[in-house]
């Protein structure tokens, strides 16, 4: 009888109200997250260029000058949204490579990128579109270049166990990590086959391919050079 009266109680008005107060309360911490990830959600939908900061306000029900106090604008959101999607995937890939043979730190390092992509689907359509703001870092090429950074030096000492030139291990490696990191941009959308299947495909390509490495490749058309 006492838990019914306390429910009625806190039904009324009155203590409605307060409770959407305490609600819409948020401290600064809590709206700064709430504003990065509905530009997120935004960005990811309909683009740098598309999204607007009047409609970033409007879905966190504040006004146009809180964004701008705790980002500047557009841009300081959208790069800090791009930072943490970059950081948050090279963190998975570079977390994921512990395995003691290069085939499954294969399998690892394909499985970390397909992870995040199912995991974090916004924040890969934010990654792989073009950045409109001019900066060095946080475009995909340059964490394509991040990534493929922490498998040259397992492929370094891999080639060199094997009589390879070492100092083809960057090249290697970028043409490795693109190759996972284009074939993520299209099972983005078809999702199809299964993620363990395309993993398989992946490393199936990569691992024979680097299995029957030339020492000295060659060309066998008629351009030479």
């Amino acid at each position: 009888m006492i838990d019914a009266v306390a429910t009625d109680s806190s039904s009324t008005p009155g203590n409605d109200k307060q409770r959407r107060t305490r609600r819409t309360r948020m401290t600064g911490a809590e709206r700064r997250q709430q504003l990065l990830e509905i530009g997120r959600t935004l960005f990811a939908a309909k683009g740098f260029e598309g999204t607007s900061v009047e409609e970033i306000a409007a879905k966190a029900g504040v006004s146009k000058p809180v964004v701008y106090e705790h980002f500047g604008g557009k841009e300081g959101l959208y790069a800090v949204v791009v930072d943490r999607e970059m950081r948050r995937l090279l963190d998975m890939v570079t977390g994921s490579l512990t395995a003691g043979h290069p085939r499954e730190l294969c399998e690892q390092a394909a499985f970390a990128l397909l992870d995040y992509i199912e995991e974090y689907t916004d924040g890969f359509r934010i990654l792989v579109r073009d950045s409109p703001i001019p900066q060095s870092t946080g475009t995909f090429a340059s964490l394509i270049s991040d990534i493929a950074t922490q498998v040259e030096d397992i492929l370094g000492r891999e080639f060199k166990s094997r009589g390879f030139d070492p100092k083809l291990a960057p090249l290697y490696a970028q043409a490795l990590v693109g190759m996972v990191a284009l074939t993520g941009q299209w099972w983005l959308d078809v999702r199809r086959p299964k993620k363990a299947e395309v993993a398989a495909h992946l490393v199936n390509l990569a691992w024979h391919g680097l299995d029957g490495l030339e020492q000295k490749p060659r060309l066998i058309g008629h351009r030479k050079a």
